[in-house]
């Protein structure tokens, strides 16, 4: 029988990540050991966004590491952003990302709107 309990400070939150931390190696659950560790799972991200919020990162940056990630040059973003002196003026930020282009790097990067939109 598994015991859950709130996390309300420090103290529990550690805690409560020793509770969990044996299941990250397990391979096979049983439906209570399932439903135990999605409940602590769930306890936790609420403690960590309350106590540890991410900020989101820089959308330039954003979008040069997916660049980076999916071996792409500047030319690759000419339908997504335009020509070649217009990419430079956005990642040198002497020029905003305009919606049309949020929509485009979102749709054709995958890359988060809500990231996007801070520049």
């Amino acid at each position: 029988m598994y015991q859950i309990k709130p996390i309300r400070n420090e103290q529990d939150y550690q805690a409560a990540l020793k509770t969990v931390e044996p299941f990250f190696d397990k391979e096979n659950f049983s439906q209570e050991e399932a439903d135990f560790f999605d409940v602590m799972l769930t306890l936790i991200e609420h403690y960590e966004a309350k106590h540890y919020p991410v900020d989101l990162p820089d959308p330039i940056e954003a979008i040069k590491f997916r660049m980076e990630q999916e071996g792409l040059a500047i030319k690759d973003l000419e339908n997504t952003i335009g020509k070649p002196n217009r990419v430079y003026e956005v990642f040198n930020r002497t020029r905003p990302l305009t919606l049309n282009m949020i929509r485009k790097i979102h749709q054709q990067m995958g890359i988060s709107a809500d990231v996007l939109i801070q520049a």
